[in-house]
């Protein structure tokens, strides 16, 4: 008996609480806040990944072999061109110079006494005092004489040359790096000595794709310099203080990757560019036309693909408890739109595709809608909604 009496007032507990709890909506609207798509006029950079390089960069590697003897410069200064760098052990090769030298100066002497010969058997031919042999020999002397000369003044000018290649001098001016050699390592014709590289002007190279080539090919030819065209970000995400231009755009188009090199060149009198730092190229947006921006938030990214929710007014049937079902009821839905988005400026990002002017766009709640969901804009959203990045 008892065990009934409490399970009827349990079950008469459970029929109260039913009673008392009213049906949850099928499918309840979502508070959004909305904005109309206005065009406006943007200023902002577009941005290309890029790499410092020096006009010119040389690596220095001597003509002779030797152990070196001398380094007259301090690693990671500036050298200037001509100034003397490293000397290699000259002494087998200032030898030799003497010894071609002094060859020399034998054969010139041989060639003295064979014009001697030459002009006495001449002056005797004439009178045909001798005979017709001794004539041509003497002539033949002479001119070997003469070719023995020329060998030996061949012979200074390469014991010469030897003997200046042992003294390194800087082939223009620029920084130096650090010694790959030290004093008394043996080096040959080939060795790697150090590296120089000039800092000033600096080039900065990036990569663009082939369709915005024409764009650059503009900005080239232009005879009007644009104010802060060319700026630089460097690593630590400061703003390099000076402009540059445009300098070259590379021969051809990578056929594989359907880029192309441009090449900016930048004055750097405190050498604050080295070469082969990692840099920001921005070249500043000319396009005056007035654009659609929408705010970063109102982006929703799905699989590396962007979409926006546009609010749009339809008639569904009403469900309202005692509404009549065949009539219909005015309802803002949702609509998922995929957009193709430009640069981001800021908190917001332009719009080149997919929505147009006039279109009112979900700025806030995008994270709790789908594709159709019923909204209302009855109740305001708090901003961060979701937005670029989020899943829709």
């Amino acid at each position: 008996m008892k065990i009934s009496i409490l399970n009827a007032a349990f079950i008469g507990c459970l029929a109260m609480a039913g009673c008392g709890k009213k049906p949850a909506p099928a499918n309840p609207e979502v508070p959004v806040n909305l904005m109309k798509v206005k065009p406006q006029t943007v200023l902002y950079f577009d941005q290309y990944p890029s790499t410092t390089q020096a006009l010119s960069q040389v690596s220095l590697l001597p003509q002779v072999n030797g152990a070196i003897t001398g380094i007259y410069f301090t690693e990671g200064t500036h050298v200037n061109k001509g100034q003397k760098l490293y000397e290699i052990d000259k002494r087998i090769y200032q030898q030799a110079y003497d010894q071609a030298v002094a060859n020399l100066k034998v054969s010139e002497g041989n060639q003295v006494q064979a014009q001697q010969d030459a002009d006495r058997y001449e002056y005797l031919n004439k009178y045909n005092a001798v005979a017709k042999q001794q004539y041509d020999h003497a002539m033949i002397a002479l001119q070997n004489a003469k070719n023995q000369v020329q060998a030996s003044e061949e012979q200074v000018k390469t014991a010469k040359t030897n003997l200046g290649y042992a003294v390194v001098y800087a082939p223009f001016g620029g920084t130096i790096g650090f010694s790959e050699v030290k004093l008394g390592n043996v080096v040959s014709a080939g060795t790697v000595l150090n590296t120089i590289s000039t800092e000033d002007p600096m080039a900065v190279d990036f990569i663009i794709n082939e369709k915005q080539l024409p764009k650059f090919e503009e900005l080239q030819r232009s005879k009007e310099p644009v104010d802060s065209l060319f700026t630089i970000k460097l690593p630590d995400n400061s703003l390099y203080p000076a402009t540059g231009k445009i300098s070259v755009i590379d021969r051809a188009v990578d056929p594989q990757t359907g880029s192309i090199k441009i090449r900016l060149v930048f004055p750097n009198p405190k050498n604050t560019l080295r070469a082969g730092m990692s840099c920001v190229v921005r070249v500043h947006n000319q396009d005056t036309k007035p654009q659609l921006v929408l705010p970063s938030k109102a982006v929703v990214e799905q699989m590396g693909e962007y979409f926006v929710f546009i609010a749009k007014d339809s008639l569904i049937a009403d469900h309202t408890p005692g509404a009549d079902t065949t009539k219909k009821k005015k309802q803002l839905i949702a609509l998922q739109k995929k957009v193709m988005t430009g640069q981001t400026v800021g908190p917001n990002v332009v719009i080149k595709t997919g929505i147009k002017a006039g279109d009112r766009i979900i700025t806030d709640g995008v994270q709790s809608l789908h594709d159709g969901s019923p909204i209302t804009t009855a109740n305001k959203v708090g901003p961060g909604g979701g937005g670029k990045g989020g899943k829709g």
